[in-house]
């Protein structure tokens, strides 16, 4: 079979059935080759940046699966480089794909467009390799089946972006599929079982000796590895309270009724806060990503002394660490090791926090605002959105005041939370939300949400287009502030540089292909009084999956929910 075909093969294998990117002159001959496979259908974007989110929207919700996108030579690959920076950062899987010069244009180096004009053909391949955990250049047809699979193996079990640069000619020549008949591996490397053992022996004894309960503190690291499953199958059997930071919302379901909620360090809510900095003898933190809008602007007190960190390729107990030994083997042993603990010791070799308050039992009743009793605050935004989410939704919120509103909402249970909490692109969500749904719908998942502010989607609101011919029906919130309210909120309150030009947003969807009005609804909400008779329609609340919806929000400009003004200088004045 041809190259490009061998590559189709394997990111089917992966699971991948959507396929994102931009047409370019390096790509054409792969692209046919892609339109020709049965398995794996084209989604064209309206730039490559655009293409990026998507793949990486994508590789979130098809948990276990990669995203893959397509560019072309030079042009194409750097505006989709950001995109790539993203997943890396935020440890997402995605299979970077670019056209390339073929072998003859590489070894004569002629003045090619797309090139700097200088002959170093291979720079871009170079910027790639920054960003991405594997890369190769399939120079040598031969050698290409063996670099394929060991690029997209450490695609997979590194759950980072890797390129994959494609030359022209090289995309037509016929190889042997003989690999094909061994699967990729899909598991990372066993643990050194010595070591293995004498962690677990060690967890299990501080478990055993805590002065306090145990609490179980879940991030992103353990969705992002392929835990999520063993981390559940931990808790449910041992009892122990579990609790979030924002980038593992909803990695454990919200509705688990031993769910405790989100820590966030400083701003977290005291009665949460209390239980895991004081009442806690003992914290297991698994997969944890310590950036500074995942620990609440560095605020966690965790106490090393008294905390165990399962990580995917080392543990961390206390001031020592077990190189080699990852989460991935060590959590359902662990599990049965105590397991077997406590059925053959007292009960208290066991400790489970009592919850002050679980978050199924948590109580978001509308706030009474005499002094704003018509426009729409995000103290009640908020409060009323948590009454509209449905299990299994799947709502992704845009870096801003959207993210931060959301994060402050328990959810209904097996609801997805998707944000870009680390690298915080402002307009990621687009993009995103089109990969998330494609995802979503291969996954018979629920409603795709996306809540972003008026700045951001003006970055890459196009692809709302590609939304409409895909048939996709997400609803769409637009939080109309009038501008860049998240940076007014850290400086330049009044400021022109966070003003932007406001849009006609009721008749946007025209705009960008429904020009008969068939295929979507815009609606606009400037009361609470609207808002609220809106969401309690059926036909909206059920709508999704008849048209895409697209709600305008009007809000103050200076005004910000209570996670954003607690965080930040400007935003504690409001």
């Amino acid at each position: 079979m041809e190259v490009g075909v061998y590559i189709l093969h394997r990111l089917e294998e992966l699971g991948v059935k959507s396929f994102f990117g931009v047409p370019g002159d390096f790509n054409l001959g792969f692209l046919d080759l892609i339109d020709d496979y049965p398995g794996i259908a084209w989604v064209g974007n309206c730039n490559e940046l655009n293409a990026a989110y998507a793949a990486d929207g994508y590789a979130r919700i098809k948990t276990g699966s990669v995203g893959a996108v397509l560019t072309t030579y030079g042009v194409g690959e750097l505006s989709a480089i950001n995109g790539i920076a993203g997943a890396y950062a935020e440890i997402v899987p995605v299979v970077h794909i670019a056209g390339f010069p073929s072998l003859q244009e590489q070894n004569d180096k002629p003045l090619l467009h797309h090139t700097l004009g200088d002959g170093r053909y291979n720079v871009y391949a170079q910027a790639a390799e920054l960003f991405t955990c594997s890369h190769t250049i399939l120079n040598d047809a031969n050698l290409a089946p063996a670099e394929i699979d060991r690029v997209l193996s450490d695609c997979v079990l590194q759950s980072r972006p890797v390129y994959i640069a494609l030359p022209t000619d090289i995309a037509y020549i016929k190889i042997s599929s003989t690999r094909l008949t061994i699967p990729l591996p899909r598991l990372p490397v066993p643990n050194d079982p010595l070591a293995e053992s004498a962690a677990i022996a060690e967890i299990v004894r501080l478990i055993n000796e805590a002065s306090g309960d145990v609490a179980v503190l879940v991030d992103v690291g353990a969705l992002r590895y392929g835990v999520a499953e063993e981390v559940r199958r931990f808790v449910e059997k041992t009892g122990f309270a579990v609790y979030a930071t924002p980038m593992g919302k909803t990695v454990i379901s919200e509705g688990y009724e031993r769910y405790g909620g989100l820590y966030t360090g400083a701003t977290t809510r005291p009665e949460i806060k209390s239980q895991i900095e004081e009442g806690a003898g003992l914290v297991i933190s698994i997969g944890a990503l310590k950036s500074d809008l995942n620990t609440g602007n560095f605020t966690h007190k965790l106490d090393i002394a008294r905390t165990v960190e399962l990580h995917h390729t080392t543990t961390k107990i206390k001031f020592s660490e077990y190189g080699g030994v990852g989460m991935k083997y060590l959590l359902p042993k662990l599990t049965s090791a105590l397991s077997s603990s406590s059925s053959s010791s007292s009960s208290s070799s066991i400790k489970s926090q009592a919850l002050a308050t679980p978050v199924t039992q948590w109580i978001y009743p509308l706030p009474q605002e005499p002094n704003e009793p018509i426009v729409i605050s995000h103290a009640w935004l908020w409060a009323r959105v948590t009454q509209f989410l449905r299990p299994q939704d799947v709502v992704i919120a845009e870096t801003g005041t959207s993210a931060f509103g959301v994060l402050d909402i328990p959810f209904p249970p097996n609801a997805v939370f998707v944000s870009q909490i680390l690298w915080g692109s402002i307009g990621w969500t687009v993009g995103s939300t089109l990969g998330a749904a494609m995802a979503a719908r291969e996954r018979n998942l629920g409603r795709t949400i996306l809540f972003i502010g008026d700045g951001s989607i003006q970055l890459t609101v196009q692809e709302l287009s590609t939304m409409l011919r895909e048939g996709l029906k997400p609803i769409i919130f637009l939080l109309n502030n009038s501008g860049y309210t998240i940076e007014r909120a850290i400086r330049g309150e009044n400021r022109k540089y966070n003003d932007i030009v406001n849009w006609g947003w009721p008749h946007l969807m025209k705009a960008l292909g429904d020009v008969d009005g068939t295929r979507t609804k815009s609606y606009v909400t400037n009361t609470k009084a609207e808002f609220d008779a809106l969401l309690n329609d059926a036909e909206f609340s059920d709508g999704a999956g008849t048209v895409m919806q697209f709600v305008e929000i009007g809000m103050r400009m200076l005004d910000a929910p209570a996670s954003l003004k607690a965080g930040t200088p400007v935003g504690r004045k409001w």
